[in-house]
């Protein structure tokens, strides 16, 4: 049962998601079909990159991951498919797998004449995605690609009170969530946030009172800064892109 997976800024109260899956299903009826997320904030690449790339790895070798995230739909920019680390994807060529493109081998997708100009996701991606998942080889589905667009999230920075990143993804919770790697955090004294707003370490959400700010290390590996029952991205107004600094730190290979 081959497995595929589906990310986009769909939502729930439209058919799109459905139309996908039944193209899907249609063509590849064994397949196993998971949700990331149909939740990202429309138009928002970035985001639904931060989540690309937390998650993909979690998944069976063979997996094929469908991202669809596309303002650009009907336009000229190129629809991709792409196999690394014995997974593949399938994504408008607008940054969305520069998770994966160091090593990927990387084709363009031809679009059908009869493809809806804004809906690539059922007539163009579904399609190219049972292809795979039924085992048919990359370079059948296209020509080689040897420049995606890649825009990688960005990297935390030394300075001298401490390290310096920023927010590149919030939860549906209000969670900040930044770029600072675990081994950052190891013996900080305190994590500010956009610049004033100060988060004591800890280990989760119940290490500091009610409606207080705590920075911890999440499940995606990086710092996080949350408050207790209450939403820290509404309490600081700080939001994706937002300055964090771990202070009484250092970056470490």
């Amino acid at each position: 049962m081959p497995f595929i997976t589906l990310l986009t800024d769909f939502g729930s109260s439209d058919s799109y998601v459905a139309e996908m899956k039944a193209a899907l299903l249609s063509r590849v009826p064994e397949s196993v079909i998971i949700d990331i997320s149909h939740e990202v904030p429309p138009g928002d690449r970035r985001g639904a990159r931060y989540l690309l790339a937390r998650s993909w790895h979690r998944f069976p070798m063979g997996t094929v991951h469908v991202a669809v995230v596309d303002p650009e739909v009907g336009t000229a920019r190129r629809a991709l498919a792409a196999q690394a680390q014995g997974h593949s994807f399938i994504a408008p060529d607008n940054g969305l797998l520069s998770p994966i493109l160091e090593g990927a081998t990387v084709v363009e997708l031809a679009v059908p004449p009869d493809a809806s100009t804004t809906f690539h996701g059922r007539d163009v991606f579904a399609p190219a995605a049972a292809r795979l998942a039924k085992g048919e080889a990359l370079d059948a589905l296209g020509q080689p690609v040897e420049d995606p667009v890649f825009t990688p999230l960005p990297v935390p920075q030394q300075d001298a009170g401490g390290v310096r990143g920023e927010v590149v993804y919030v939860d549906r919770f209000g969670t900040l969530i930044s770029n600072i790697p675990a081994a950052a955090f190891a013996g900080s004294t305190g994590v500010v946030v956009g610049g004033e707003f100060t988060a004591l370490p800890g280990r989760t959400f119940r290490d500091v009172p009610r409606g207080a700010l705590v920075a911890f290390v999440g499940s995606g590996g990086t710092v996080e800064i949350a408050a207790r029952d209450r939403s820290a991205a509404q309490a600081t107004g700080v939001g994706m892109g937002g300055e964090v600094r771990v202070l009484g730190t250092s970056l470490r290979d």
